[in-house]
């Protein structure tokens, strides 16, 4: 076998093609859009590049045809609370059922990464943000959503041979959002909606900037500073939500004010891969019009969940049953959206995994690990830290 790194356009797109080759003829198989994992790796593009740097391999068997890849990073802002030693990551793993060949792509990037000075390596994750690219799938292999990581089942066999372990478990949750809610959910609402203080809203497309500004103030207030989570400044949400902009659902983002204050949101968006799946990871000119012809033409019936919270002070409170209650009045009244998926929550987070389990009538619908390899055999292992 041999191992080749990705040093050439040619070779970016055979980083691209190994995914191809390898899930060709699976039915629950959508191809990423090229344009998102090249733009990975582009210093132009990921800003992660300030803080670190990545590399990418190819693996062609005596053959000569693809068997697989690897990426491999460092980033002096990915920690996590407790760590004893620098941890880099791996990702983008993609292997046949070898576990020889597994192996290998393992080893180069454990290298790669104990010359840069690390001591453990976390995988499979992302290269940036973690609602993106991020663990290993276990159970519910479903078609995708948008930037979820999708693979053979035997990969966990492949991580887990070679030494990899649990570092934490990450869990989706569905819903029928054509149904009622649970009465517990029902009977908070009614009791939070007598209170004249509280009010809920959806977003106005025409006003970002107040929106982007309540979504920092919640999201500091909520996330900031637990597992490494940094604190939003509004121009950067406001980015994001003119990058969102065009495929925005008003009546699917939602917000909960007391005294007109912000204090909790619901941020969801439909799932673009639902679109995208026609589009076989092309996003160029003419990909662009035919994505946006079948936003036209075809209607879109699952949407997906990317941010629900409540600031400290009012949870507990029921605030998240209100917002729930509230936005499903709206959402069956269009009449659209069949199936709802809220992204993963990590089993470090028990808090949210009450919340989401506590939805309604929810299940769960993917289970996905992140692992973690220590360089040091020796050393003593550690979870993910419990938030509190």
């Amino acid at each position: 076998m041999q191992l080749i790194e990705v040093n050439s356009p040619r070779l970016a797109r055979d980083f691209i093609r190994v995914n191809v080759e390898l899930y060709r003829g699976d039915p629950n198989y959508i191809r990423p859009l090229d344009k998102d994992i090249h733009e990975i790796f582009d210093p132009s593009h990921n800003k992660s590049f300030r803080f670190g740097e990545a590399a990418r391999w190819v693996l062609r068997d005596k053959e000569g045809k693809l068997a697989g890849r690897i990426a491999a990073f460092v980033n002096k802002k990915y920690k996590t609370k407790g760590d004893t030693v620098p941890v880099g990551g791996i990702g983008f793993f993609d292997c046949i059922d070898d576990q020889a060949a597994a192996d290998l792509l393992f080893d180069v990037a454990r290298h790669w990464l104990l010359q840069r000075g690390m001591g453990a390596m976390d995988g499979p994750i992302n290269f940036g943000e973690r609602d993106r690219w991020w663990g290993l799938l276990v159970d519910g292999f479903r078609p995708p959503t948008y930037c979820m990581n999708y693979n053979k089942p035997y990969y966990r066999r492949l991580f887990e041979t070679y030494g990899f372990r649990c570092f934490f478990n990450q869990y989706c949750y569905g819903l029928d959002p054509r149904r009622e809610l649970s009465p517990k959910i029902l009977e908070r609402h009614a009791n939070l909606v007598k209170d004249p203080a509280i009010k809920s809203r959806h977003i106005n497309k025409n006003q970002l900037e107040k929106f982007a500004a309540d979504f920092a103030t919640v999201y500091n207030k909520a996330w900031a500073g637990h597992g490494g989570m940094k604190e939003l400044k509004n121009e950067q949400v406001l980015a994001l939500f003119r990058r969102m902009r065009p495929v925005m659902d008003e009546k699917i983002v939602w917000f909960v004010y007391y005294n007109e204050e912000p204090i909790a949101l619901f941020v969801n968006i439909p799932d673009l891969n639902q679109w995208f799946k026609y589009l076989d990871g092309r996003f160029n000119f003419w990909g662009k019009l035919k994505f946006a012809w079948l936003r036209l033409t075809r209607k879109n019936k699952r949407f997906v969940g990317l941010a629900f919270g409540v600031i400290p002070e009012f949870q507990g409170k029921g605030v998240d049953s209100y917002m729930i209650n509230e936005a499903k009045f709206v959402v069956q009244a269009l009449k659209q959206y069949e199936e709802y998926e809220l992204q993963w929550i990590g089993d470090f987070n028990p808090k949210m995994i009450s919340v989401a389990e506590n939805f309604g009538d929810t299940f769960r619908t993917r289970q996905f690990i992140t692992y973690r390899y220590l360089f040091d055999r020796s050393s003593e292992f550690s979870r993910h830290p419990i938030l509190h």
